[in-house]
């Protein structure tokens, strides 16, 4: 038992000099020493190769219907309005077959709505050997399946606990380093250890997802007195900018591990943080977000507009107080490369854990950072307008779809004047084509 214990605690001293040397102390100097460069090299080849043996395994016919697959719907759709489908139907004034246009526009919504496919993981055009997005390949050869279980073994094996062990040192740094800093007193020297400490501890934690980010147009990173707005995918789309800059967090306050993350961080950084009730007391958040916004020392804020967790597609809507605050809006677009890793968060399918479980187990994590000029709010523009042309720079920038539906569908039920504006608009286009008059010129309905 004593020499078994030895060769433990022998490997797991091995196993930490690998990583002090090789990750954390890179990180901390910010520099790479080319290990993730080859290995995302090598993955990127070999799965260029499985793409290969795949398109050979299947006929060209099914290979171009799985193509369309992933970028067509279930359904193919009529871009017309209600007036023009129901007019082509006949020529009366009303008709009880319009209640057919009504039923197929209810299934069609059943099977396959804009809005509920956004919080769905992304299709794939090819299967990654990932088992999660093997849904539309069966088996294709014997080599094809070697790969895939040697796969495997890498990933569970080898870099899960790597990710899990770098992912532990980054969080405890986090806690330990931001709560020493916050002793010391408010100045210079303080806000320089803080950004050390946030900057360090993030490469450390990108390093845990196997991260690969590229920033474009640094010259409009995010200043200091300004508010930072991004679209939403992942809980991780804070770690993925503050690899490269600090930022004020804007949230409400939790318990459990987050709510021990949240009480360090706030001791050295000027971080806003809400309780339960004061999320509720609009004026309240809004006062604590311009007076923050005021102080040019401080730190730009970020925050999300859109609320929730989007598939990595599209661009929902944003929501306008952040854009009621005043200042400068610098807006950034992430956008994932799904062939490597989903970082999509599907909050109502998997719980935390899961999730990081299925992060841990990725091949990599890839994505593309742009920060996009600044922006100001118009004379005359309302807060709403400025809103959507900052979501409609985010999307065009992002290659993401923009739509206009609240992200809150995702958990809330679609409100009753959403479902009172289709009635209006059909009585209007009933009352126009004279079936009103018809009724009121002496006859009453039974």
């Amino acid at each position: 038992m004593e020499t078994w214990g030895a060769a433990a605690a022998a490997a797991l001293s091995v196993w930490l000099a690998l990583v002090l040397g090789l990750i954390l102390l890179p990180s901390v100097v910010g520099v790479s020493l080319g290990i993730s460069e080859l290995y995302m090299t090598v993955l990127v080849k070999t799965l260029e190769w499985a793409t290969r043996r795949i398109e050979k395994g299947v006929k060209k016919q099914q290979a171009r219907m799985l193509k369309d697959s992933a970028s067509n719907g279930i359904i193919q759709r009529v871009d017309t309005t209600m007036e023009k489908e129901i007019a082509s139907l006949h020529r009366a004034d009303f008709e009880l077959s319009d209640i057919f246009y009504f039923c197929r526009k209810g299934f069609e919504a059943i099977v396959e709505d804009e809005v509920t496919q956004r919080f769905s993981s992304e299709e794939l055009v090819s299967w990654n050997l990932l088992t999660r997005t093997n849904i539309n390949f069966q088996y294709i050869s014997l080599r094809l399946t070697i790969v895939w279980v040697i796969g495997v073994l890498v990933r569970y094996c080898l870099l899960l606990p790597l990710r899990l062990t770098l992912a532990t040192i980054g969080i405890h740094s986090m806690i330990v380093g931001t709560t020493l800093v916050g002793c010391l007193p408010n100045g210079s020297i303080k806000d320089w250890l803080s950004e050390l400490v946030h900057l360090t501890c993030s490469r450390i934690l990108v390093r845990a997802l196997s991260g690969t980010i590229h920033y474009h147009n640094k010259e409009n990173k995010p200043q200091k007195g300004g508010i930072c707005v991004a679209n939403h995918t992942s809980p991780i789309d804070v770690i993925i900018l503050t690899n490269d800059g600090c930022y004020a967090m804007v949230g409400q306050t939790h318990g459990g591990l987050m709510g021990v993350i949240q009480r360090a961080t706030v001791k050295a950084c000027p971080h806003v943080w809400f309780e339960r009730s004061e999320v509720k007391d609009r004026h309240l958040v809004m006062k604590r977000l311009k007076e923050h916004v005021a102080d040019k020392n401080k730190l730009p804020i970020l925050i999300f507009p859109e609320g929730t967790c989007i598939n990595n597609t599209s661009v929902m809507m944003f929501k306008k107080g952040s854009f009621e605050i005043g200042g400068t809006i610098y807006p950034v677009a992430i956008k994932y490369d799904p062939q490597f890793g989903d970082a999509f968060w599907n909050s109502s399918k998997y719980n935390a854990v899961s999730y990081l479980l299925r992060l841990m187990t990725s091949w990599a994590i890839v994505c593309n950072v742009w920060y996009l000029p600044p922006m100001v709010r118009e004379e005359g523009e309302g807060a709403v307008q400025f809103a959507n042309r900052v979501k409609s720079a985010i999307a065009l920038q992002g290659g993401l779809t923009e739509l206009a539906w609240d992200g809150g569908l995702k958990r809330a039920k679609v409100k009753e004047t959403f479902k009172e504006e289709q009635q209006k608009n059909y009585s209007k286009m009933i009352v126009g084509n004279g079936s009103s008059g018809n009724l009121s010129s002496g006859t009453e309905p039974d």
